[in-house]
């Protein structure tokens, strides 16, 4: 199958939204952590992300607030302002056996890695293989767009990702953006 090179913003806006339904998990403590990692370690594929709270001001960036790990059929949510990356945590983005599949993931790592130090290890980064395929677009949303035929909403992006609790809204959006990576993979190698 084919893939167009590329969509306008008003081709993707025209598009039916996808939404992530799986079991979203909020890790906001260090059992919580513990208990996610056992979980994620046994996983053969990852989708990943990372979201910061956006800063207005010039020259001022924020530590990196949330890290989205799906797999199997859970997404979970950890929440970086509240607990702190673990070996265990570090252990499974180092293990080259795990694959995690993001968009840009290099600007992830990086983030991360400010936080703690590790060796990354089995990313994917869509961007780079979707030109494989013939598209140009290298937007999550957008590559979404070609390959899937649907739309990522991008409403909570500038949203306050260290706030108390996160929304709904909050959670959607970031289970999606994980989940997305994994479907748009498996779209791509099954054709």
């Amino acid at each position: 199958m084919a893939f167009v090179a590329t969509l306008s913003n008003e081709e993707v806006s025209a598009l039916p939204a996808v939404q992530f339904d799986g079991e979203i998990i909020v890790v906001d403590t260090p059992q919580r952590l513990d208990d996610a990692c056992q979980y994620l370690a046994k996983q053969r594929v990852l989708g990943f992300d990372t979201e910061t709270r956006p800063s207005f001001t010039a020259g001022v960036t924020n530590k990196v607030a949330l890290l989205q790990l799906y797999g199997g059929d859970k997404c979970f949510l950890i929440r970086l302002n509240r607990v702190q990356m673990s070996k265990q945590l570090t252990d499974i983005l180092h293990n080259p056996n795990i694959l995690k599949i993001g968009a840009a993931v290099k600007n992830d790592i990086a983030v991360l890695n400010r936080l703690r130090h590790f060796t990354a290890g089995g990313f994917l980064d869509l961007q780079d293989i979707v030109e494989d395929y013939g598209i140009e677009n290298k937007s999550l949303r957008k590559i979404s767009g070609i390959v899937l035929g649907k739309k990522v909403s991008k409403a909570q992006r500038l949203s306050n990702w260290e706030a108390k609790v996160l929304t709904l809204q909050q959670q959607l959006y970031a289970a999606t953006d994980a989940w997305v990576c994994v479907e748009i993979y498996k779209h791509l190698v099954q054709i």
